[in-house]
């Protein structure tokens, strides 16, 4: 796929390019980043340029994997970044179901810009990638990601045990989803809910 750019009332999710090397080699120097999420610790400058300048253009190519920039919409630093990639759970139901990670940067949490601009990815992945599920999910303890995703509308399903590798170590996870009627989006396939 050819790289898109989403906008929200605040925000610009456009793909990572060179201009992001530098302000995430510094945002992931951020022991909370290095702690819940699955870049390298210590994170070094050679770690950004190879994700923004092979991983991420190489997802776009292989559809497999979307990274974004949350930058302001009228310009300005790189506030958070976040992705969407196939699902790590292999028995996924429905078989387009996607996840999304993301950080934020330590001076720019609390305003809500990670929210939005996950608002936003999953209104895409739903009209345009016609995902029938989106997953999140974060090693239990991870209160921050849990809060954006709740915020975010995603349900929290459960607790995966040793459901997240993290490190050479598995770890529980929780595991929330989206779906396309929780936006008030139709769904490519019919559901019908255990609980309606």
């Amino acid at each position: 796929m050819d790289p898109v750019t989403l906008t929200t009332e605040r925000l610009l999710l456009r793909p990572l390019d060179a201009r992001d090397i530098q302000a995430t080699y510094e945002a992931c120097q951020d022991p909370a980043i290095q702690r819940w999420t699955t870049v390298p610790s210590p994170y070094e400058r050679i770690h950004a340029e190879f994700f923004i300048e092979q991983m991420a253009p190489e997802g776009w190519r292989t559809d497999s994997a979307y990274n974004f920039a949350v930058v302001p919409r009228d310009g300005g630093p790189l506030l958070a970044s976040l992705n969407l990639h196939r699902s790590l759970n292999l028995h996924s139901v429905p078989p387009g179901a996607w996840e999304t990670g993301f950080w934020t940067a330590k001076e720019y949490r609390g305003h809500g810009y990670i929210t939005e601009a996950v608002g936003a990815l999953a209104h895409w992945a739903f009209t345009a990638l016609d995902a029938g599920r989106l997953e999140w999910r974060a090693e239990v303890g991870n209160n921050a990601s849990r809060a954006v995703a709740e915020r975010a509308g995603f349900r929290i399903e459960g607790v995966l045990r040793a459901g997240l590798p993290h490190r050479g170590t598995l770890r529980d996870a929780w595991l929330g989803a989206l779906l396309p009627g929780d936006l008030g989006l139709p769904s490519s396939q019919p559901y019908v809910s255990a609980t309606s």
